[in-house]
Order: C-alpha cells, then sequence, then structure tokens
C-alpha cells in the first residue's frame, strides 16, 4: 500500500531551507571546482567536509520531501524532492520514496530495506548501500565526469564532487541508521537516540541522530527536530 502524505499545513519556511541548503551546495561547489589545489592549504581539507556535509543536506532535503514537509503544494514539494535526489549522485526520489516508508512500516525487521541482522558496520553498510545504488547512476555519474573533466581539473572533481559524496554516504549511515537501530530496542521504534546536544546534533546528521523522535513525530522536519527532542520523555541514548 502506497503511504498517504499529507501537505498540509507544511511551515512555509521549509522551502526557504530547502532552497538554502541546495543554493550553498551549488555556489560551494562552483568556487571548490576553481579552487587551486595544494595540500598544504586547510581549505582544501575544510571544503571536502563542508561539501560532506552540504551532500548529506541534500539527502535529508530529499528525505524530507518524502514525508511532505518541504511545501505544502504536492508538485512543489515531490520536485524539490527529485532534485535534490538527483543531486546526491543521481538518486532517482521514485526509488528511495517508497523504500524510505517501508522503513518506517517494518522498522528493525526483514522488511526493513535499511536494516541488517548484524551489528558488523561493514556488512550493515554494504547492505545499507546495494539498497540504494542502481547501475544507472554509476553510468551516470561516470558520464558527468567525463564531460566535466573535459572543462574542469579532475582533482578538484574528485575532491570536492565526487569523494564528498561517498563520505557523505557514511555519514547517513552511521548517525542516521546504524548508530540508532543496532542492538536490541525494545520500544515501539525499534530506534535509541542521541544524547541531547543540539549542535552536534545538527553538524554529524541535521538532527537525525534525534532518531527516535523522528519516528514518534515524522511530520516534524528535520530543522525542528530538536524542539521534539526537548519535549520528548527520555528514551535509550547512544
Amino acid at each position: 500500500m502506497k503511504p498517504k502524505i499529507i501537505h498540509a499545513s507544511v511551515d512555509p519556511k521549509g522551502i526557504v531551507i530547502a532552497s538554502a541548503i541546495i543554493g550553498l551546495w551549488f555556489f560551494s561547489l562552483i568556487m571548490l571546482l576553481n579552487h587551486p589545489i595544494s595540500w598544504k592549504d586547510p581549505l582544501v581539507y575544510l571544503g571536502v567536509l563542508m561539501q560532506m556535509h552540504l551532500y548529506t543536506g541534500l539527502f535529508i532535503t530529499a528525505h524530507d520531501a518524502m514525508h511532505g514537509l518541504v511545501s505544502g503544494e504536492k508538485k512543489l514539494n515531490n520536485a524539490i524532492g527529485w532534485v535534490s535526489a538527483l543531486l546526491f549522485s543521481y538518486n532517482f526520489y521514485s526509488r528511495l520514496f517508497p523504500k524510505h516508508h517501508e522503513h518506517h512500516r517494518y522498522v528493525a525487521t526483514e522488511q526493513d530495506p535499511d536494516y541488517h541482522d548484524s551489528e558488523n558496520f561493514f556488512a550493515w553498510y554494504f547492505s545499507f548501500i546495494k539498497q540504494y545504488i542502481s547501475v544507472w547512476q554509476i553510468l551516470l555519474m561516470a558520464l558527468t565526469f567525463n564531460i566535466l573533466k573535459v572543462f574542469l581539473p579532475t582533482e578538484n572533481l574528485i575532491l570536492f564532487w565526487m569523494l564528498p559524496a561517498v563520505l557523505s554516504t557514511f555519514q547517513l549511515f552511521f548517525f542516521g541508521t546504524y548508530l540508532p537501530h543496532r542492538g536490541e530496542n525494545d520500544n515501539k521504534h525499534h530506534s535509541t537516540t542521541l544524547r541531547k546536544n543540539h549542535f552536534w546534533a545538527f553538524i554529524t546528521c541535521y538532527f537525525f541522530g534525534y532518531h527516535y523522535e523522528h519516528h514518534d513525530s515524522p511530520g516534524t522536519p528535520w530543522w525542528r527536530l530538536w524542539r521534539v527532542k526537548e519535549a520528548q520523555p527520555k528514551t535509550k541514548e547512544y
């Protein structure tokens, strides 16, 4: 059964925040792709980390769109979700959407595409990645890379376009799936939650370390999850 997404009464700030993340990703990428590479330059390392964080923001924006939280206008909401997902290494919104809602419906069971019955980080990570990477994505990334390297330095493309996308998958998996769902959790969402620290929660995964709170309130956008954390009775933390 296709999940019913309610778009009514969505905070209009969702569009502004989504647009800001997409705009910052584009702006910083354009600047970095033209930045001279020197391994003694701290901006190179900072640039990789910044792009990684913004890639994560793209995915989180697509995620909020899957819950109907970016815009109350369904077509605009889905359009922003599509754009955000495509910018993240050609992920397809139509493929992500049902899998994510299966995760909510069947959390921590065999039917959950994000779950693995082992606590081994790498076994779980590769199981997770196989659910979301397709041959088409790899082909499109390869085609785009070979076109762009005609106009841009190859080293910059690898450092600021490709590497941050890969690192972001680890960031999303570790803070948004592995830590919250590993081990035995007997609460109704089979999830733990990050100890309250709003700054750390934001820089690690846009508040999705507050994972029990997200499952308990999937209609809350990422930028308001800290409020749910403040109001939530204390549950198992990591």
